[in-house]
This record gives C-alpha cells, sequence and structure tokens, in this order.
C-alpha cells in the first residue's frame, strides 16, 4: 500500500476526502501541533531536527509519495523569519524524512513566481531549489496563481486582493495568464492527478496545466 504524508494547507485538505477513499492508498495527514486542522499533529521543529525519526514510526513500510501544501505569510507568521521557518525548513524536514523513508515523488505546492524578487517569492525559489537537492525520482512544482474559494483561515487582503483578480482577468491574457486567479479546488483535483505519475525529473505546474489536469481529473474521478 502507499503512504501518503500530506503535509496540510488549503488545497491539500480539500484533496484529503478523494485520497482517503482510494483502497491503494495509505493516508496520514500531518498538521502543526495546535492546528485547528484535522490531522496527525507533528512537532515540525522537532522533524526538522530528525527527519526520519519522527516519520518512521508513522511509515513503518516506508514511503512512496509526499505533498506538501504547508505556507503562510509574514503577516500571519509575525516576522520574515518565522515565514522563512515554516515555508522552508519545515517542509525541507518533511522531504528529507520522506527521501531518506523511500519516497520517489514529492509534490510541492508553492507560487507563481516562485525564486523572484521580494522575500516571500524567493523563499518559494529556495525550497524549492532545497528539495530538488534530495534526489527524488520526480518533483512536481505547483505554482498556481492566487488561490480563490472558501478558506477556514480568514486573510482580508487575499480576499481583497481575489476581488482586484477578477476584475483584472480579462486583461490577463498571454504570459500574465499564470497570474490569474484560480480556484483552490481545482488545483487539489490537479496534485490528485499528479500522484503516482511513473515520469521522473522535475516538472513544474503552472496556472493553465492545473486547469487542464485538474478539470481531467474531476471528470474521471466524479
Amino acid at each position: 500500500m502507499s503512504f501518503w504524508p500530506v503535509a496540510q494547507g488549503w488545497s491539500a485538505a480539500l484533496s484529503l476526502p478523494w485520497l482517503a477513499a482510494r483502497p491503494d492508498v495509505d493516508l496520514v495527514s500531518l498538521t502543526r501541533r495546535g492546528s485547528s486542522v484535522t490531522g496527525h499533529q507533528v512537532d515540525f521543529e522537532q522533524l526538522c531536527l530528525a527527519p526520519a525519526s519522527v516519520l518512521g514510526p508513522l511509515a513503518p513500510a516506508g514511503i512512496d509519495v509526499a505533498i506538501s501544501c504547508l505556507g503562510t505569510t509574514i503577516r500571519a507568521a509575525g516576522s520574515e523569519q518565522a515565514m522563512f521557518r515554516v515555508d522552508h525548513d519545515y517542509i525541507l524536514g518533511l522531504a528529507s524524512g520522506a527521501r531518506a523513508l523511500g519516497a520517489r515523488q514529492f509534490i510541492l505546492m508553492t507560487s507563481v513566481g516562485a525564486g523572484g524578487p521580494g522575500f516571500y517569492l524567493k523563499t518559494k525559489g529556495a525550497i524549492e531549489e532545497a528539495v530538488g537537492h534530495l534526489g527524488f525520482d520526480r518533483l512536481d512544482l505547483i505554482r498556481p496563481g492566487e488561490l480563490v474559494g472558501h478558506r477556514a483561515e480568514q486573510r482580508p487582503l487575499e480576499t481583497i486582493g481575489q476581488r482586484v483578480l477578477a476584475v483584472l482577468a480579462p486583461l490577463m491574457a498571454g504570459p500574465f495568464a499564470r497570474y490569474t486567479a484560480i480556484p483552490a479546488d481545482t488545483v487539489a483535483d490537479a496534485i490528485l492527478a499528479l500522484i503516482g505519475q511513473p515520469e521522473t525529473g522535475r516538472h513544474v505546474h503552472e496556472n493553465d496545466g492545473l486547469r487542464r489536469d485538474g478539470t481531467g481529473n474531476r471528470s474521471t474521478s466524479g
């Protein structure tokens, strides 16, 4: 049976019901201690120090695929340093533990523009690069535009951003289409479609590909 630890974020939470229903999946959803989200609560500080030791008891038969949709903002974390701890160090701890336990595939959600200017995008680029050095057979980098839909955690600035993007969407064609808003459930469906794909290498998925994969997966699984 496959074992897929999922470090939760918005899209990961939307993927969980489908994953849990699959007979070929032995699923454990990982959440941070103190989180209100349902899942196995993990001390991510300890995970950073001893990745395989923390994940090992949860996956005695090893890991096939690991997914991380973990992320925060400077505002929510309280500082750039605290955000980097979550968006880089915690994710790297998960990826390192999964790789040590045999995972061949890692699916990582970052952001459109990862590696670009500004602390947020530089952090996203840094974690993509760090995970890329761990030796996974397949690395899928999910780079959506602004996620839209219902989120349990209210982020007022994101709500404003969603409204602005909705107005600008008709004008954002060609190379700017990657920055348009995309439903979180579409991204979740695309992640489901990528799980277990046999092709090796590094694969980057932006809005157009996520919509294509997400829509196709929804039509076959729903």
